[in-house]
């Protein structure tokens, strides 16, 4: 790997993120707190939670102790794909020393573009991954500067996830508009964990115990999935073309035995294996640095609240459903989730059914 003290880190806290949630004061808060009242003839169940994101800030959600890590545009791609795995992050947003502003993220969606669209074969360098700077990137894959998607610490967390499922991200940062300071990077997993603590304060919806498989939240049809005997480039194409962030292993029955997400793709650039993309998926998933417990899954009688929980507990962005004979039959996703208890309630339907997270 090379030596981090190449890699100019713009801001870093000293701390990883904490489990720590703490209801912060503010002061006078400029976020909305306007509450749906349900129609008469509705379940006035269905408004809890949306109600509750409403009522809530941006800034309540953010943790106490965090790491950001800041990229100038400047900088080698492949020198900044290493400091997200040696930091344990997964974005980062750019910094333009000319605009002296953000102008967007760099993710690891941004390094599977590249390895598959530069990728040959083992034999030959990709020269883009190892020469090109951020800002060169940028230009080719975005041929335009597209305007950062962010938000203010005083938009409620409803808004924050209305931005979320909208525009299609998984991370957006939260802008001090007094200083033009990142204070931290709001996803989705940090929302539902949010509210999982804090969801004890307000009154336990019904719906909760009725069976995922009554309630009908995830994906069910054309679930993207790959043999554990293709390729990683393979898997990369599926990534890049369906757009999805996690792929169920099956083998030739169909039985989920892993699952790849896209965060498993930045462990090439760890491991240096990244011009290696002929490696089956039986290999890559044997190779894989970390310790993997399994395949997180969930199955059509369990409980809405038992989901939720065992996503949130896991700090997972989803659960694979399964049969009995643990054949992948859905995919249940912090999206899913987020649409069904807290965007859908309010007639806002931004999550496309085709759109697997």
């Amino acid at each position: 790997m090379e030596p981090l003290a190449e890699v100019p880190l713009f801001e870093m806290d000293q701390d990883e993120e904490e489990d720590g949630l703490s209801m912060k004061s503010r002061g006078a808060c400029a976020y909305a707190r306007h509450s749906l009242v349900p129609p008469a003839g509705t379940d006035p169940d269905a408004f809890i939670y949306m109600n509750f994101m409403k009522s809530h800030s941006c800034y309540d959600a953010i943790p106490t102790s965090s790491k950001l890590v800041i990229f100038d545009t400047t900088l080698q791609v492949k020198k900044a794909f290493f400091a997200l795995v040696a930091n344990g992050v997964r974005a980062a947003p750019l910094w333009d020393n000319k605009l002296k502003c953000f102008v967007g993220m760099l993710t690891i969606t941004d390094f599977i573009n590249i390895l598959h669209r530069y990728y040959k074969s083992p034999l030959v360098q990709i020269y883009e991954l190892e020469e090109h700077k951020i800002e060169t990137w940028r230009e080719i894959y975005l041929h335009s500067i597209n305007k950062l998607i962010s938000i203010t610490p005083d938009c409620s967390l409803f808004d924050a996830i209305y931005s979320l499922l909208k525009n299609k991200i998984h991370r957006l940062p939260v802008i001090d508009p007094a200083s033009g300071n990142v204070l931290h990077i709001l996803t989705h997993k940090r929302i539902l964990k949010f509210l999982h603590i804090f969801g004890s304060m307000i009154p336990k919806p019904r719906f909760l115990q009725k069976r995922i498989s009554e309630v009908a939240i995830g994906t069910f049809k054309q679930i993207a999935t790959v043999q554990e005997s293709a390729s990683v480039y393979d898997a990369l194409t599926i990534f890049v073309e369906r757009r999805v962030s996690a792929l169920p292993v099956v083998n030739e029955k169909g039985k989920v035995v892993a699952l790849y997400s896209r965060f498993d793709v930045i462990n090439l650039a760890a491991q240096k294996t990244y011009n290696h993309l002929n490696m089956t998926m039986r290999e890559a998933v044997a190779s894989r640095a970390c310790c993997m417990e399994g395949v997180l899954k969930c199955y059509p009688y369990e409980t809405l609240e038992t989901i939720i929980d065992r996503i949130a507990k896991a700090e997972v962005h989803r659960l694979v459903l399964v049969d009995s004979d643990d054949v992948v039959r859905g995919i249940v996703s912090l999206s899913d989730l987020l649409q069904a208890l807290i965007l859908t309630p309010a007639d806002i339907y931004e999550r496309s059914s085709c759109c697997q997270d």
